[in-house]
């Protein structure tokens, strides 16, 4: 787990932890094929995989997978169903591309915020924007700029503020002031 998520793990009600633990596992296990792929076309084979697995849950057990485990046991009773949570796939497949789209990374970070904010039983009109910059500026992409000028000024509720804080440090590029940037986030709501 990275030192980000860690800490706006803290922040997250512990109704809700276990279940967000479980959504960014799976975000992360994808994040790890694709760090790890030297080859695309194999890497596009685990992302796969894991996909296919998540959209299983809807309909059998999970195998012997700990985080796969951990979706079913989280994330299925809270309402969020195995093919929503695979529908981050793409964001992860397209980095894979020589040339990945900006709007299919994105559209992963959107809905993976949308999944927390369920959790969190919290909704934000700019939520999507908050996870389109998350998702943008955490695998370096220039568009992120343009989502941090959309969310200027805009101020999120308290209720979504351990899954925004983390827009926040994807936001702050330097890694010493990322903590400091995510705890003011938690106390005024403002990303930009």
């Amino acid at each position: 787990m990275n030192p980000d998520f860690e800490l706006a793990l803290l922040h997250t009600p512990a109704r809700v932890r276990s279940a967000m633990a479980a959504l960014f596992a799976i975000d992360a296990a994808m994040a790890d094929v694709v760090a790890r792929s030297s080859e695309p076309t194999l890497g596009r084979i685990k992302l796969a995989w894991w996909r296919e697995q998540l959209e299983a849950l809807d309909h059998r057990p999970p195998p012997a997978e700990p985080r796969l485990q951990a979706v079913a046991e989280h994330l299925l009773p809270a309402g969020i169903s195995g093919a929503e949570i695979a529908e981050l796939e793409a964001g992860w497949a397209t980095l894979l591309d020589p040339e990945p789209d900006p709007e299919l990374v994105a559209g992963r970070g959107a809905a993976l915020f949308e999944l927390g904010g369920r959790l969190l039983g919290a909704d934000d009109p700019r939520l999507a924007d908050a996870g389109e910059l998350y998702a943008l500026a955490s695998t370096g992409l220039p568009k992120a700029k343009d989502r941090l000028k959309q969310l200027n000024g805009h101020r999120f509720p308290r209720a979504l503020r351990p899954l925004t804080m983390l827009a926040r440090a994807a936001a702050n590029g330097s890694s010493r002031r990322r903590a400091l940037a995510m705890l003011a986030h938690r106390w005024t709501g403002r990303i930009a």
